[in-house]
């Protein structure tokens, strides 16, 4: 490409010019010494975690492939290096309740949820992907609902012991609870737990928010540091982010000196922008280079991987893809993918960091280097998410680094991770012109490739819906269906033949967050307005049955002391007594209509909603309880939920 500076083509003799006409306004140095020292890097990872790829075992293929490909297939989308899944805890844990692998003290069954699914893919398509475990929640039998104890402990190196002997799957990693602070006695006794079990996988500690307390605790105790293998912190400079309201950016990069020096490889283990378009790739472009620069810290890991799940639930849109109607197999493969592949596709864990050549440029924006410990080759990541004009940049490599050619790639707001025109380094050095608001790879190493393929038009849900489950394997979830408390598993049915919904956990779980929701399961469209959703229910033992319909939010942030969810709930007593209630977040449930139907434990009984205008008609057994007239609600999609007693549901369908 013709040269666009004098100080380009006099000083350096080679030439790489990637900017607009403007002329540039501000000039760096880097110097890249391959004798030079840093941290090793551990990754680029996410966190399937929080239901949040609920949605994704549903997509039918080629396209459920091609997503794991951009996920998780090297040289070819973000290629993820780390892979933390959650230890399912029947509970709530953000956008839904992950399946636990033991509902009570003398269940076990590790082939529940998709979580081992999951996991299994990226190791089939990066055999050298680092796994991790983290429980946000768990079972109200652990401990007589006290989190950190034996019980505990015990539950945590079933998971791992399940996982290697059912699914051949071996964790690095696992932690205490998720942001729910730390018990110092429990962490010494999950390391002598995991030690007792014969399993190799290392402790990492705490998954805070924005808290280093664990560093504190560690030099005070030696038998703590060593049980610790790594220090995780959660979105590091939170705290200061949430204080200004959330009008200054994303949080700052910082860890605490003593983290600095503890001995102990300190992580981002879990961060993110919380979106996927093009300003949640400029702000994961930062911190991907910032959480070194600023916080040494040598791993990122963001949640979420994929947004799959339904979009009025917490923070829609979280993920590097997005991926949430399966029925279409429509997905996006949105900019995070193409930010996080600038680091991924050019540098492995295990290269080390130059801190001599890592730093900021003249005129804004960051950079990182990082070699390759065993040949000559090293990449270069540089970020201008906030320069406002083109920038020159020279580059200078000695300590017998590589001195072929270098391979560029970028990303922009209208182009994602192109390959640019090589340059021919003279007497080890070159230069280049940056674009502001980019993201740039500069390497020594070849492969590197923008995955594609062709991806179908998205269409809303399939209207009406049956749901029949003979078709769904024992144990299994059906399609779609997205429990938010809980666990519903296909089941034979009692009473009648064929296969049902049954809900199965009697005991309110530990929850994360503290807040605990009766069980409920749900799918369909938000734009269903005018419908009917009716299904056949048996209660098992003492408690209740609920049909649910026109569910315009079931965000449980938007009102965490709420048991239950935005929507009209039809709500039966295993005594017949029931309920008509409209629930509105953040007000009290809204009673429409009761009475008493003839009703009893273990006999089916037929319940229905009618939605048509304003007017809302419940049903039992085919006849009318209730008609009433109600505005706070007026389309929304449809579900079934408990209390905490064992349930059945058949033939649920909406028309």
């Amino acid at each position: 490409m013709k040269p666009r500076s004098a100080f380009v083509t006099l000083v350096l003799g080679s030439v790489f010019s990637v900017a607009a006409c403007t002329k540039p306004v501000q000039k760096t140095t880097l110097k890249i010494d391959g004798a030079g020292s840093g941290r090793v890097f551990e990754g680029l990872g996410a966190l399937s975690a929080g239901a949040s790829s609920r949605l994704l075992i549903d997509y039918p293929e080629p396209q459920r492939s091609q997503i794991l490909d951009y996920l998780f297939k090297p040289n070819y989308g973000a290629c993820l290096q780390h892979l933390k899944v959650e230890v399912g805890g029947d509970t709530n844990s953000t956008d839904g309740s992950e399946p636990s692998h033991m509902h009570s003290r003398t269940d076990e069954n590790y082939d529940r949820g998709y979580e081992w699914w999951l996991v299994k893919e990226a190791k089939a398509r990066n055999p050298k992907i680092m796994l991790d475990a983290l429980p946000w929640g768990a079972p109200g039998w652990i401990g007589n609902r006290k989190y950190f104890s034996p019980d505990m402990a015990n539950y945590i190196a079933r998971f791992l012991r399940g996982a290697k002997q059912h699914h051949g799957l071996e964790f690095d990693y696992v932690g205490i609870w998720n942001e729910m602070g730390f018990d110092v006695d429990y962490i010494k006794l999950l390391h002598k737990t995991l030690l007792a079990n014969h399993l190799t996988t290392k402790i990492v500690a705490a998954d805070d928010v924005d808290k280093w307390g664990i560093v504190d605790a560690m030099e005070k105790d030696p038998e703590l540091k060593a049980a610790v293998a790594a220090v995780g912190v959660h979105y590091p400079g939170y705290a200061e982010y949430e204080n200004s309201g959330f009008k200054k950016g994303p949080p700052t990069y910082v860890s605490t000196p003593l983290a600095r020096v503890c001995g102990k490889p300190i992580w981002a283990s879990e961060d993110g922008p919380w979106r996927g378009d093009w300003r949640g790739a400029e702000e994961l472009a930062k911190m991907y280079n910032r959480n070194y620069l600023v916080g040494r810290m040598t791993k990122t890991e963001i949640w979420s991987p994929v947004s799959s799940y339904y979009d009025n639930l917490p923070l829609p849109g979280s993920g590097l893809m997005k991926a949430n109607t399966p029925w279409s197999g429509h997905y996006e493969v949105q900019p995070t993918i193409w930010a996080t592949a600038h680091t991924t596709q050019f540098a492995q864990p295990g290269w080390q960091y130059i801190d001599r050549a890592c730093g900021y440029l003249n005129g804004n924006g960051s950079y990182v280097t990082l070699k390759a410990p065993s040949s000559q080759d090293y990449s270069v990541i540089v970020e201008t998410v906030e320069a406002l004009a083109p920038q020159d940049v020279a580059f200078q490599t000695v300590g017998g680094l590589s001195s072929g050619t270098i391979h560029v790639w970028r990303t922009n707001r209208s182009n994602s991770f192109e390959k640019l025109s090589d340059i021919t380094p003279q007497s080890g050095t070159f230069a280049a012109t940056l674009d502001p608001d980019s993201i740039y790879s500069f390497t020594t190493t070849a492969g590197q490739t923008k995955g594609a393929a062709s991806i179908p038009p998205d269409f809303a849900f399939p209207f009406p819906y049956t749901g029949n489950f003979d078709a769904v394997a024992m144990g299994g979830t059906p399609k779609y269906f997205s429990d938010q408390a809980g666990a519903f598993e296909v089941t034979a049915c009692l009473g009648r033949k064929g296969k049902c919904l049954r809900q199965l956990v009697t005991r309110p779980t530990i929850a994360w967050g503290g807040s605990v929701h009766d069980p409920f399961t749900y799918l369909g469209s938000p734009d269903w307005s005018d419908y009917k959703v009716s299904t056949d229910a048996l209660i098992e033992d003492p408690g209740n049955v609920a049909l649910v319909g026109r569910i315009d939010s079931a965000d449980w942030g938007a009102d965490r002391d709420s048991r239950w969810y935005s929507g009209y709930i039809l709500s039966v007593q295993q005594d017949g007594a029931w309920e008509l209630n409209s629930k509105t977040f953040k007000t009290p449930l809204a009673k429409l209509a009761s009475g008493k139907a003839a009703m009893s434990l273990k006999t089916w009984h037929h319940l229905t909603l009618a939605f048509k205008g304003t007017n809302v008609e419940a049903s039992i057994d085919g006849k009318s309880v209730a008609s009433v007239t109600d505005q706070c609600h007026k389309k929304g999609m449809a579900g079934i939920g408990t209390g905490w007693n064992k349930a059945q549901f058949a033939n649920l369908t909406i028309e």
